[in-house]
């Protein structure tokens, strides 16, 4: 409980006031002015210059923020298949990249890494995606409407008081269940029979409970685990920023996915490749670790 308390201060500390702050930014319309800068680039992937809102709401939030403004704009399938891989790769960076800090990684390495890939991977999505997805529309669009300060604040508010309480429930349960594996040695199992697969992605084998935490519940939620993993000594600093080198690429695999299953974008296309890219990046980050073994080191590079 001690632990879980810690946990959920620690996230509130971040979430609250950057969620008030996208809040103020959307509200104010700075945030419309920083799309429109990022529009040329937007249309280097194949996608209309104001998507750029919509990668930038993921970025700075989470998902739903990002699938709520898809719903305002006029896009295709296609388009709403490369957000959406765009986002699942690169979204609520400021409070994930803080927990993987606390992991031992570079907060500027991490960003990097997520923010980069996400471009790369819609550009190769633009070449590859099957042209029949440009034909089926997504979502026609509708009028932005500029909503008063106190009903804005207001509904912040509202939206914060949920996510606060699913954090404490979460939070709550995802740490009993760890201690509860722990004392009947179920962590002995899962990772004696998941260490095949950590073997495939480059993981130590000691990382498939954190694993399996990660893609249920996503980085926020399972930060209580990996502070705790790494603050107990389980986990070893080079170890725990592998991990992030996947895990910040391809995780939330269960909820992220069905959320924009939900809507129509294709499984396939925002589950497989992002899990092919996770395997890539830590082979990668294993092969400069092997031979550049004199500019490494954890947590600044």
């Amino acid at each position: 409980m001690k632990k879980a308390v810690s946990t959920v201060l620690f996230l509130l500390k971040i979430m609250v006031p950057t969620s008030l702050a996208v809040a103020l930014l959307g509200w104010s319309g700075l945030l419309g002015y920083i799309a429109a800068f990022l529009a040329p680039l937007m249309r280097l992937i194949g996608l209309p210059g104001e998507a750029a809102l919509v990668f930038i709401s993921g970025a700075l939030l989470n998902i739903y923020s990002a699938i709520a403004v898809m719903g305002t704009l006029s896009l295709t399938l296609k388009h709403a298949t490369i957000l959406a891989i765009m986002s699942l790769t690169a979204h609520n960076l400021i409070v994930e990249t803080t927990v993987m800090k606390s992991l031992g990684s570079s907060a500027l390495k991490m960003t990097l890494l997520r923010i980069l890939t996400a471009i790369f991977i819609a550009f190769v999505f633009n070449l590859i995606l099957p042209a029949r997805l440009a034909g089926i529309v997504f979502s026609s669009g509708m009028a932005a409407q500029k909503i008063a300060f106190l009903p804005m604040l207001g509904s912040w508010a509202l939206s914060t008081l949920k996510l606060v309480g699913k954090i404490i429930f979460f939070v709550l349960v995802i740490m009993e269940t760890q201690s509860l594996f722990e004392e009947f040695r179920i962590m002995d199992f899962l990772s004696r029979f998941l260490a095949p697969f950590m073997k495939i992605f480059g993981l130590p084998a000691d990382t498939s409970f954190l694993w399996i935490v990660i893609n249920i519940v996503g980085y926020a939620y399972g930060a209580g685990i990996i502070k705790s993993e790494y603050e107990t000594g389980k986990l070893k600093k080079q170890d725990g920023d592998l991990f992030n080198h996947h895990a910040g690429i391809c995780h939330s695999l269960l909820e992220d996915t069905f959320l924009y299953a939900a809507i129509s974008v294709p499984i396939f296309w925002i589950t497989v490749p992002r899990l092919i890219l996770a395997i890539a990046v830590v082979w990668l980050e294993r092969f400069r670790r092997s031979y550049f073994k004199r500019s490494f080191r954890v947590g600044t590079v």
